[in-house]
């Protein structure tokens, strides 16, 4: 397995409205999409498209607001209430080649491959096993690059 494209930055917030406001009025945000939940992770989110270099595609910061508090980002958002970085997401040609490869190197791969917010499979791996970070890994998407 190789290191992929850093897809996105998962931001947590307990306000998705006020976090969209502060992406484009303070940071110059101009490419938001519009928020939609994710019944699957309890989460209502939107991505703010960063720009690239030569007509890439930037890095995304991915906006999570639980949509119930026992979610998953509910509870990481009851130890940290003002919100901040929650995942890191890198994309991968093979989701089921990563999962074999982080599994055989004795890293926790957290629940089974399912669909994320981009439509694609994604899984993610504990963060004791990935330097304190809780990461995910990301299907590339077929319309990407």
């Amino acid at each position: 397995m190789k290191l992929g494209r850093m897809n996105h930055i998962g931001v947590a917030t307990p306000d998705l409205d006020a976090s969209i406001a502060f992406y484009r009025d303070v940071m110059g945000a101009t490419d938001i999409t519009e928020p939609f939940v994710l019944d699957s992770q309890k989460v209502r989110v939107c991505f703010v498209n960063t720009p690239g270099e030569n007509g890439t595609a930037g890095t995304q910061v991915e906006l999570l607001q639980p949509t119930e508090a026992d979610s998953a980002v509910g509870k990481w958002l009851e130890k940290n209430p003002l919100g901040g970085q929650h995942h890191v997401c890198y994309e991968v040609p093979d989701i089921m080649a990563a999962k074999a490869w982080f599994e055989g190197m004795g890293k926790r791969v957290l629940g089974e491959p399912r669909i994320g917010a981009h439509g694609t499979m994604i899984f993610f791996v504990h963060p004791k096993d990935m330097g304190g970070q809780l990461t995910e890994i990301m299907e590339t998407p077929k319309h990407a690059h």
